[in-house]
C-alpha cells in the first residue's frame, strides 16, 4: 500500500450529551486516521453519529455535549510550528518557571515513599466510607428517582390547567412523593457514612497502627526529599520552562499568568507523583490538559523554535480555535440558506471570512472572494458580487459556501450533506466541482452522505457508522463490492437502483438501540438476520479483511457458520456503474 501522511488520526473517541438529566453517549470508542488528499466518506442512518463526530474536529459540538474520552491529532505543519520572541518579560517569566520546576524537581526522589502515604491514607478514607458497590447502589437509586421526579414535572408542564385538573393534581402528588424519597435516600445514605466513620474513629488498634505507619513513611520521605537536584535535572526544568513560554506565548498576558499558574501546578504534582518527565510524550500527557503543548526544537538568539501537538480534544482557548476553524477545517452544511446571512451580501460573506483569516486589504479580499466566485462557477462574477443571498438559486448559494469554505485554502472539508436540498442534476454539477476544486487545493474531503450514490462518485474510502461505532472500513470498491458487516449488506439492499422489477423495495426491519444505555454486545444484533447468540453477549472486535479492510462483526471470526451476502448485492459491480454513472 502507498504511504500516506496522516493528517487526523482519531483515538478511542467517545462523546456524550447532558439530555434531560441523562447521559446520552453518541460517539463509543471511534478509532480512525484520515489521509492528506483523500476522499472520505461517512454513511448511516439518521442518529448513527456521523455529524457529532465530525462536529468533534472543529469544536463545534453543542453546548450540552462533551468529549468524554480519546484524542484527535490534527498533524498540519504550519500549524504546529510555533516561534516565540523572548523579551525582558518572556525571560523573567521562563527564570521563575525554571525555580518553580526546580523547587518541585526536590520531591521526585521521594516518589515512591509519597505513593505509599497516599495508598495508605487511601486505605483509611475507604474503611471510613461506602464501598464501591454500596456507592453504585445509592447512585443508581437516586438517578432513578431524579429521572421519574423529572419526567413527571416535565409532563405536568405539558398538561392543560383548565381541562387536566385531575392528572395535574396526581403529577403533583407524585413529585412530591419522590422529592420525599430522594431525601430519604439521602439520609439513609448519610447515615451509613457517619456509622462507617465513627467505627473506624472507635478502633483503636486499629488507629495505632495507622500512626505508627504514616509517621514512618513521612519521616522517610523528609529525608527522600531533602537533597539538591542534579544538574542534569536542572538542565531538563530548564528546556520545560522554556517549552511552557512556548506554549503560552501566543496568550494574553492575563491568560499566561492563568496557564501558568496551573502548569506550575500539575509539574508539582507530576514530580510528586514521579512521573518521567524526561520523556517528552509524559510531558504531553500531563500538560496537554492545561495547554496545547509546544517541545522545543531550536533556539536562535532570541527566538525559541517549538512545534505544538495540536491534540483538538485539549483545547480550552477561543484563540486556538480561530486558528483552526475555516482556517484549517472548513465545512459545507446541508442547507446553504440556513448557512448564509440573509441581509449581508453574498460578497460581504466571502470577504469578511477572509480578512479575519488572512493577513490582506479590503481590496485584495475582494479580488480574491471574485477569483473563487469564478473557480465555484458562478457567472458574472462582479455584477452578482454584491447580490443578497435570496437572488441566488439554491445551487448557486451552495457554490458560494463552498467558495466560503475554501477562502482560507482550509487542510480538511467537511461535507455535511452538500448535496441533500438540492436537484439531482444539481448535485452531480456540485459533487463534479467538490473533486476538481479538490486536485486544485490539494485538501481532505469528509463527506458526511446517507446516498451511497454519492459515495460511489466521491470517496476513495468509506466508514460506515452505526450506534456511534464504525462497523465497517474499506475502499469505495472493498465496501460496496466485498462487504463484510451485516449491516452494510442491510444498506447495500436497500438501493432501490438494485431492486428488481416487481420486487418489493429491501428496507432494515426495527430501529438503531437506545443510546442512553449501556449496549451489550453487537449494537446491530436485534435487527441482524444472521445473529449469532454471541453477538447478544460480548462485543466484536475489529477484524482485519484486508490491508485496508476491516469490519466489526463475529461473522469474521474462524469459528462462525460461513455465510455469503445476500442475493440482492452479488454482482452489484455493472447495475451501480449504471445506476450512478461511475
Amino acid at each position: 500500500m502507498e504511504e500516506k501522511k496522516v493528517l487526523l488520526s482519531v483515538r478511542d473517541l467517545s462523546v456524550k450529551f447532558r439530555v434531560r438529566g441523562r447521559i446520552l453517549t453518541a460517539i463509543r470508542g471511534i478509532s480512525l486516521d484520515i489521509y492528506e488528499n483523500e476522499s472520505i466518506a461517512i454513511v448511516g442512518e439518521s442518529g448513527s453519529g456521523k455529524s457529532v463526530f465530525t462536529k468533534t474536529f472543529a469544536g463545534m459540538l453543542d453546548q450540552n455535549g462533551f468529549i468524554d474520552n480519546g484524542s484527535i491529532y490534527f498533524n498540519d505543519n504550519e500549524l504546529a510550528k510555533t516561534d516565540v520572541t523572548l523579551n525582558s518579560v518572556g525571560r523573567s517569566m521562563i527564570a521563575d518557571l525554571h525555580r518553580s520546576l526546580n523547587e518541585s524537581a526536590k520531591l521526585e526522589p521521594g516518589a515512591e515513599t509519597y505513593r505509599q502515604i497516599v495508598e495508605l491514607k487511601s486505605e483509611r478514607s475507604k474503611k471510613a466510607s461506602l464501598n464501591d458497590e454500596e456507592d453504585e447502589r445509592f447512585a443508581a437509586e437516586l438517578h432513578d428517582l431524579v429521572y421519574r421526579k423529572t419526567e413527571a414535572g416535565n409532563l405536568k408542564q405539558t398538561l392543560d390547567p383548565k381541562k387536566e385538573k385531575e392528572e395535574i393534581r396526581a403529577l403533583s402528588l407524585e413529585i412530591e412523593s419522590l422529592e420525599k424519597a430522594i431525601k430519604a435516600k439521602e439520609a439513609e445514605k448519610a447515615a451509613l457514612q457517619r456509622e462507617r466513620k465513627r467505627s473506624v474513629e472507635q478502633d483503636a488498634e486499629y488507629n495505632r497502627s495507622y500512626s505508627e505507619r504514616l509517621h514512618a513513611l513521612e519521616a522517610k520521605y523528609k529525608e527522600e526529599t531533602s537533597h539538591p537536584i542534579s544538574e542534569a535535572t536542572d538542565r531538563r526544568n530548564l528546556e520545560i520552562a522554556k517549552e511552557f513560554y512556548i506554549s503560552i506565548g501566543r496568550y494574553s498576558y492575563l491568560q499566561r499568568i492563568k496557564t501558568i499558574r496551573a502548569l506550575k501546578k500539575a509539574a508539582h504534582d507530576a514530580m510528586q507523583l514521579g512521573v518521567d518527565l524526561d520523556k517528552r510524550e509524559e510531558r504531553i500527557r500531563v500538560f496537554g490538559d492545561i495547554a496545547l503543548y509546544a517541545y522545543l526544537e531550536s533556539e536562535e538568539g532570541d527566538t525559541l523554535h517549538g512545534r505544538c501537538v495540536n491534540n483538538l480534544v485539549k483545547i480550552k482557548n477561543a484563540k486556538d480555535w480561530t486558528q483552526i476553524r475555516g482556517k484549517r477545517i472548513a465545512t459545507v452544511f446541508q442547507d446553504p440558506m440556513t448557512s448564509l446571512n440573509p441581509i449581508i451580501t453574498i460578497g460581504k460573506q466571502i470577504t469578511s471570512v477572509i480578512l479575519k483569516h488572512q493577513d490582506c486589504s479590503e481590496s485584495e479580499a475582494r479580488a480574491r472572494a471574485m477569483e473563487l466566485m469564478y473557480k465555484v462557477g458562478i457567472p458574472n462574477a462582479e455584477n452578482r458580487f454584491d447580490d443578497y443571498p435570496f437572488q441566488y438559486s439554491g445551487g448557486m448559494r451552495q457554490r458560494i459556501v463552498i467558495a466560503i469554505a475554501l477562502s482560507c485554502q482550509p487542510k480538511i472539508l467537511i461535507c455535511d450533506e452538500p448535496t441533500t436540498a438540492l436537484d439531482v442534476t444539481i448535485q452531480a454539477q456540485i459533487l463534479k466541482l467538490l473533486k476538481d476544486l479538490q486536485k486544485e487545493y490539494n485538501y481532505t474531503i469528509v463527506f458526511i452522505t446517507h446516498d451511497l450514490g454519492v459515495v460511489a462518485n466521491v470517496a476513495d474510502r468509506v466508514a460506515v457508522l452505526y450506534a456511534g461505532q464504525i462497523v465497517e472500513l474499506g475502499t469505495v470498491e472493498e465496501v460496496f463490492y466485498d462487504p463484510r458487516h451485516p449491516y452494510t449488506w442491510a444498506l447495500l439492499s436497500s438501493l432501490p437502483q438494485l431492486a428488481q422489477r416487481d420486487t418489493r423495495l429491501f428496507s432494515i426491519t426495527g430501529t438503531p438501540p437506545s443510546l442512553y444505555n449501556k449496549i451489550v454486545g453487537d449494537a446491530f444484533a436485534p435487527r441482524n438476520p444472521y445473529c449469532m447468540k454471541i453477538d447478544t453477549l460480548e462485543e466484536p472486535p475489529m477484524f482485519q479483511i484486508t490491508e485496508t479492510h476491516f469490519a466489526k462483526t463475529w461473522l469474521l471470526d474462524p469459528r462462525a457458520p460461513k455465510l455469503d451476502k445476500p442475493e440482492i448485492i452479488h454482482d452489484t459491480h455493472e447495475k451501480l456503474k449504471k445506476a450512478f454513472n461511475i
